[in-house]
């Protein structure tokens, strides 16, 4: 786990030196244990590093074979590098380090393009090929790793981070207006190739793309399940289909254990990270090491879980640790949470991440966290009334996204708005598309595939990230997700949601946390935007720099303003955070 950046050159010249050393200094804090910088002709690889496989230098990146002549920096983790690696041995591949990293690098070299369908793990690396001056890049499937690129005059840079590539110069920072529909939209996400500026794009989840020393790009999606039912398994009940997800899953927690320092749980009580910290505990790890966070009430509203992480605590006898934050100590956050982010990410458990990982990475490096439940089990409140759809569109918009387009045109400057419903069409596209058996199917393929990735996957990266701390996601290994997808949905929407899951957990964990209403990461003082945080936010939207850019109507503001509580959106957001963070985010990039 770490953060890289680097630069392809295509006409001739070589890559500055300086420009990596901004855009690294960035990334630093994903990579506090070690720097590297190589440099090949028109090609640059730059790297921090977070040790958590093979800590020894022989792991250090930018890693060179020059037997192979390949040099890789790569971000993530390839849990089953050990099986790969026996492969690979057994046909004659020499190797000098023990990890992941160079388990790439022989891959590549002997499957090609193939050698992403192998790889268990969550990853982006680039490689670049001596000797025929190709660069190869890949993400994962699900994006868990990000990626982001920005042309440049004569070259292509990239950067684990957004931010980076704005450090590296050069770049047009201008807002992207597709993107912004997105963001005030589709709840903030913003799906690749897009992000909210027009001179970075993210590269996109499932794809490995091969550049050739004159700049053309060639790429293959190799990941993408058909969300349909699979005739061998029609016949399978309710048990049948909890005894094989409580199986993919026990696996999918044990391929995360794969560390050479100890691996510890994000635990918040639900059901989710429950089941993880059970398995865990099933599978003999001895000492675990568990968290939670809380905040203050506001509003009448609870701002932590407690009681239910203490007794899932208790129950498996974790090493557990709670982290309360006062209010003081959350506003005296928010600058760095906003500055960590790649992205502007409206959810208020950003911050709730960020402390949290503060917090863990004095004791430990790397954690496992529930995030993608609720999108491949289907937990989520818009998923039963989908079930009878005829118009899975128009009534999947009109329970997820914060405002439609008419309501938008009235809300943002004339000069701001696109010409048509850019975000409506997204999601039409994704939901209508061949390979989704109902309308929940094509629901749960398009939260899973676009809206995790930019949305819950991503502030986890970038919160833990900030941090030097390592998350890892079971509930988005791929063989459970592929499991899932072929689940009928009313096995998934029983018991109010997660129903398969569900089933699953009353074998491991106690029935208090399943039986509960489901919950959410509370941090009550940013849904009601009041007195310091009423002032911050007026403070960035009222600033010179905002009042240049006129993203928003003034008479807009002014209705948020006069009664902040009175504007929250379909997802229990407020109106008033997602447009003041947007600008704060923008100026915290100095734009």
């Amino acid at each position: 786990m770490c953060g890289i950046c680097g630069e392809i050159r295509f006409d001739g010249t070589q890559p500055s030196p300086m420009v990596q050393a901004r855009m690294m200094e960035a990334i630093a804090p994903r990579g506090p244990d070690g720097s590297g910088l190589v440099i090949h002709g028109s090609t640059a690889l730059a790297h921090r590093r977070l040790s958590i496989i093979d800590l020894s230098e022989k792991a250090r990146q930018p890693m060179v074979d020059g037997e192979l002549g390949l040099t890789i920096a790569f971000n993530g983790c390839i849990y089953n590098y050990p099986e790969l690696r026996a492969d690979l041995e057994a046909e004659g591949y020499r190797f000098f380090s023990h990890g992941d990293t160079e388990v790439i690098l022989k891959a590549w070299h002997a499957w090609g393009k193939e050698c992403v369908n192998r790889f268990h793990g969550m990853f982006a690396f680039v490689i670049h090929e001596r000797d025929t001056n190709r660069v190869v890049m890949a993400r994962d499937r699900f994006g868990i790793k990000p990626l982001y690129l920005a042309n440049v005059e004569g070259a292509v840079r990239f950067a684990s981070s957004l931010p980076a590539l704005v450090q590296g110069g050069g770049i047009d920072t201008s807002i992207d207006r597709i993107a912004l529909h997105h963001y005030m939209s589709f709840h903030a996400v913003v799906p690749p190739p897009r992000t909210i500026l027009n001179g970075v794009k993210k590269f996109p989840p499932a794809t490995i793309r091969v550049i050739e020393p004159d700049g053309r790009e060639t790429d293959t999606r190799y990941w993408n399940p058909p969300y349909e039912r699979d005739a061998y398994m029609a016949g399978l009940s309710r048990e049948d289909w909890r005894d094989l997800v409580l199986d993919s899953l026990r696996t999918a927690v044990k391929r995360r254990t794969v560390a050479d320092v100890p691996v510890g749980v994000l635990l918040s009580g639900g059901v989710d990270s429950s089941i993880i910290t059970g398995l865990l505990a099933e599978q003999g790890q001895n000492d675990l090491m568990t968290f939670s966070v809380g905040f203050e009430e506001a509003n009448g509203e609870k701002g932590d879980e407690f009681v239910y992480s203490d007794l899932i605590a208790k129950h498996f006898g974790t090493d557990h640790h709670k982290i309360f934050v006062p209010s003081d100590q959350l506003m005296a956050a928010l600058p760095g949470v906003i500055s960590a982010m790649s992205e502007p990410m409206v959810s208020y458990d950003n911050v709730g991440f960020y402390l949290l990982a503060k917090e863990v990475s004095k004791h430990i490096r790397v954690v496992q966290s529930g995030q993608g439940a609720d999108e491949v089990f289907g937990g989520y409140h818009w998923y039963p009334p989908l079930g009878d759809s005829k118009d899975v569109v128009g009534d999947y918009a009109r329970v997820f996204f914060d405002r439609n387009h008419e309501t938008l045109k009235s809300q943002l400057g004339d000069d701001w708005i696109a010409d048509h419903d850019a975000s409506l069409e997204l999601v039409r596209a994704h939901l209508t598309q061949a390979g989704a058996a109902t309308p929940v199917d094509a629901a749960l393929r398009l939260d899973s595939q676009v809206m995790l990735v930019d949305d819950p996957v991503k502030r986890v990266d970038n919160m833990t990230m900030a941090w030097g701390l390592e998350a890892r996601v079971p509930f988005l290994d791929h063989e459970l997700v592929e499991l899932a997808a072929k689940i009928p949905p009313e096995f998934k929407l029983n018991e109010g949601g997660k129903g398969v899951l569900k089933d699953a957990a009353r074998l491991v964990v106690p029935h208090e946390v399943i039986d509960r209403k489901k919950g959410y990461f509370p941090v009550p003082q940013l849904k009601y935007v009041d007195g310091p945080y009423l002032d911050m936010v007026r403070d960035a939207l009222s600033s010179q720099a905002a009042r240049e850019r006129s993203i928003f109507r003034p008479t807009y503001l002014d209705r948020l303003f006069t009664n902040p509580s009175d504007h929250i959106t379909p997802l229990q957001g407020s109106e008033l955070w997602q447009v003041g963070l947007l600008e704060m985010w923008l100026q915290a990039q100095g734009i």
